[in-house]
């Protein structure tokens, strides 16, 4: 409904005052002369649909926007002319296309997703990639593809799907965002990654199972110094709506960068949150206070599984020096202790802002980090025991398909989720000026973006993905998501050549870093296998 609080920003209200003014002024013009009724009729029409606009859930632009919203569906609706003839195609817009928004935008609102005329990509440009098929289809009975993440060190292990909401905090999204996406999990029985934001009030209104995630600025389990709290951790940690909790390393917005929300920025719901105080500059450090070595981040990871009551405890990280996750691994060995998963984010992830140059050049991409961290838990003997999870501008079945082939268990989408709360990609996201409600903090945006509209969307968008990823797997003659392997896909080269996702990226046999002769193995772990330690994070 209609929220009548003080307009803060009326300037967004310009083209509705008008229509309304003008509208009082026809009136009074056409009945003193007698004349002009068209104009009164026009400014009647203008002012009801602002009205309408106000009041109707399905549109956040057109509850921000009244009447001038309307210009960008008359933009889109014309577009695709204008842009064929005169401006870009399909494909070229980022980070993410414009079909690739459609694609969302139709399945979050149950509407086809078909399309004509062929593919719209060249098949014949370096890096297409494509599923091959078979010609012995299968059946696969239903969408509802689980895992289950944890090990034995796990009483309570969680069947979580195979795509989820990635890491996201409040603060970077709205209230009203983060309860549409927890309502949508809700209602479709998937995950919801809390960011390191920690768990506000907003996460718990609506019971969606949660993978609580803590960063270095320990928000949410935080002492009054910034530290690591034992007793806080278990209030929030024990609670049933949490299933599993993720240490953060690293993200692939801006990996090894820490970050600052100003005190301006810090409102009296985010401050109660994290736990920090209001009117101070809310920090998370670029490195974590409760752990320097490969070691003693297991032994921290241990005491959590502990303090939790043996709930899935794992970490998310981007890859960067490859000897530092390799000295990770040997800390695996020598402690025994491992994490029930690990969330693989590629450089190319992150909905949080970001210096460019961390943005363009920081960081490993998914696709070689996922097989880098799949290939050094084969080659130490652990990958049945440690799930995988990626996370990184994936979109639609064919990204989920093509990280299962790379060796992930389950996929998180951040971005995508944000499509289907009706964000626009206006990349205005840390201005506060979000035009749809879903990354600020301004009351006055936020009522735009109607919670149970957008919970029915998220809970769609992901029930039409993995139908879609059901589809593919029937195609290619699979019967379960586990049967995908990297040499079901294709990449090309150039314009005349091809590989396997398989060759591209070559496996590792079981136990092949436990053997001595590593001058065989492929790089990097022929050049930094020997030389990373479980003691330090530094090559020897």
């Amino acid at each position: 409904m209609l929220d009548l609080k003080p307009i803060r920003y009326p300037v967004r209200y310009t083209t509705f005052f008008i229509a309304l003014g003008g509208l009082c002024f026809s009136l009074l013009m056409a009945l003193a002369s007698g004349q002009g009724w068209w104009l009164f009729i026009l400014f009647a029409v203008l002012s009801g649909i602002g009205v309408h606009d106000l009041l109707q859930t399905h549109h956040a632009i057109l509850r921000n926007y009244p009447i001038l919203g309307h210009m960008r569906f008359l933009l889109e609706f014309i577009r695709p002319e204008i842009r064929q003839y005169f401006i870009e195609s399909e494909s070229e817009a980022a980070p993410f296309s414009r079909a690739q928004r459609s694609l969302v935008y139709a399945r979050a609102k149950g509407q086809s997703d078909k399309r004509p005329f062929g593919t719209q990509l060249n098949v014949d440009a370096e890096g297409y990639e494509w599923l091959t098929h078979s010609m012995a289809p299968t059946t696969i009975d239903n969408a509802n593809f689980r895992v289950r993440v944890g090990n034995t060190a796990c009483s309570q292990p969680y069947d979580i799907s195979l795509f989820n909401v990635s890491a996201m905090s409040f603060g970077a999204l709205s209230a009203n965002a983060i309860m549409a996406l927890n309502q949508g999990a809700q209602m479709g029985g998937f995950a919801h990654d809390t960011g390191e934001g920690s768990i506000s009030r907003y996460h718990r209104i609506h019971g969606g199972d949660l993978i609580w995630e803590i960063g270095s600025g320990y928000f949410g389990c935080r002492d009054d110094q910034g530290r690591f709290s034992p007793e806080r951790f278990v209030d929030q940690a024990r609670d049933p709506q949490v299933k599993m909790i993720e240490i953060k390393l690293s993200q692939g917005a801006k990996p090894g960068h820490g970050g600052v929300l100003p005190a301006a920025k810090v409102t009296p719901e985010i401050a109660e949150a994290r736990g920090v105080p209001l009117g101070a500059d809310c920090v998370s450090p670029a490195a974590h206070s409760s752990f320097a070595t490969p070691v003693e981040l297991l032994e921290f990871m241990q005491s959590l599984r502990e303090l939790s009551l043996n709930k899935p405890v794992g970490f998310k990280l981007c890859i960067g020096h490859p000897w530092e996750w390799f000295g990770i691994a040997k800390a695996m060995l020598e402690t025994r202790i491992l994490p029930d998963f690990i969330v693989v984010d590629g450089a190319e992830g992150g909905t949080g802002a970001a210096p460019l140059e961390f943005s363009d050049h920081m960081g490993m991409p998914l696709k070689e980090g996922l097989r880098l961290v799949h290939n050094t838990l084969v080659g130490i003997g652990m990958r049945e025991h440690v799930k995988l999870g990626a996370s990184g501008k994936i979109i639609n079945s064919f990204d989920i398909a093509r990280a299962l082939a790379l060796g992930a268990d389950w996929c998180n989408s951040a971005r995508g989720f944000m499509f289907a709360l009706g964000c626009i990609q206006a990349q205005t996201c840390h201005t506060g000026n979000c035009p749809t409600g879903v990354t600020t903090q301004d009351p006055q945006r936020q009522i735009a973006l109607v919670v149970p509209t957008k919970a029915e969307r998220v809970k769609n968008f992901h029930q039409h993905t993995l139908a879609s990823l059901q589809e593919l797997l029937q195609a290619a003659g699979l019967k379960s998501p586990q049967e995908v392997k990297a040499q079901h896909f294709s990449h090309r080269l150039n314009g005349h050549e091809t590989q396997t996702l398989a060759q591209m990226y070559p496996a590792l046999s079981a136990g092949a870093l436990l053997k001595d002769n590593f001058s065989k193995l492929p790089e990097p772990f022929k050049s930094y296998w020997a030389k990373a330690q479980a003691g330090h994070f530094q090559q020897v």
